[in-house]
């Protein structure tokens, strides 16, 4: 993972212009069918469904609290930053950190907990700026359904669906297995072509108003996963792989999401950079908390 992240940063910061014509095709068409390789490999079933739920509720109440609660700095009153606290680049980040910190028997947890989130933040992201940045104005439904077609989670689970329709489902899904972790390290490398156009631009110091969304994103949100799943009556390796999901770091979408949505884009990139690199200490501390703690 460190590796790709690497040289793709490397990349960025001395070819910018090589970005789209290299993520443009993994968007579409990579990374749709990485998460139908890896939808088949891991079971569609009702624990998956379960753990799309859980992220979903996780990251719902997460938003509802950083809204509504009085207590919230000025640096997380703006709706990007919000979203920015507790959407987390599952895809690209959290499901390699699992298959590195946890035994395979934990990637349909990450699976679930990714295509959940995905779904939300495509879904509910657009909402959530709309309503903060044109207040009084109807929401264009269409689009968030456009929004959710056009997600790869969505149409790497109709793939899915499709496949595991057919007489050689088995056969695909074991033919779609190696493609489907190839195309991870190539969507890692692209997040860090796209960071080291960030870096580039970025100053050296944190600023004051990115601290709070960090440590929403990175500690907080981690610790309120952990307290949802403790009383659930999950297996170990669940609630484990639940957490690592919720600590990775600020995902791209959120910057898309807020470009898409006329919003100042420079403190997402910035959270976005700075929380990967974060993360790449961060998540490992999460997973040794976690081996002590169950």
């Amino acid at each position: 993972m460190v590796p790709s992240l690497l040289t793709g940063a490397l990349i960025g910061r001395c070819r910018p212009q090589w970005i789209t014509p290299l993520a443009t095709p993994l968007v579409r068409f990579g990374v749709p069918l990485s998460l139908m390789g890896l939808l088949l490999h891991g079971g569609l079933n009702r624990s998956l469904l379960l753990m799309a739920l859980l992220s979903v509720t996780a990251i719902g109440l997460m938003l509802a609290l950083l809204r509504g609660s009085g207590l919230i700095t000025d640096a997380l009153a703006m709706p990007d930053r919000q979203l920015a606290s507790c959407i987390g680049n599952t895809a690209y980040f959290g499901i390699p950190a699992a298959l590195a910190l946890l035994p395979s028997e934990a990637l349909p947890v990450s699976i679930g907990y990714d295509f959940g989130a995905t779904l939300l933040a495509w879904g509910l992201g657009p909402l959530w700026l709309h309503q903060a940045n044109h207040q009084g104005h109807g929401y264009d439904w269409g689009s968030l359904a456009s929004h959710l077609m056009a997600s790869p989670a969505t149409r790497g689970l109709i793939g899915a669906l499709i496949v595991l329709a057919t007489p050689w489902h088995d056969a695909i899904s074991a033919g779609l297995w190696l493609p489907s972790r190839v195309v991870i390290v190539l969507a890692l490398a692209v997040v860090g072509m796209r960071l080291g156009t960030i870096s580039s631009r970025a100053p050296s110091a944190v600023p004051e108003r990115l601290l709070s969304p960090l440590v929403c994103k990175l500690l907080l949100f981690p610790m309120l996963m952990l307290l949802i799943s403790l009383p659930l009556p999950l297996p170990l390796l669940a609630k484990k792989a639940l957490v690592l999901q919720a600590a990775a770091p600020t995902a791209i979408s959120v910057l898309l999401i807020a470009e898409s949505g006329q919003c100042d884009a420079s403190a997402s990139a910035q959270l976005i950079l700075r929380s990967t690199l974060i993360a790449l200490i961060s998540v490992p501390l999460w997973s040794v908390v976690l081996n002590r703690l169950f």
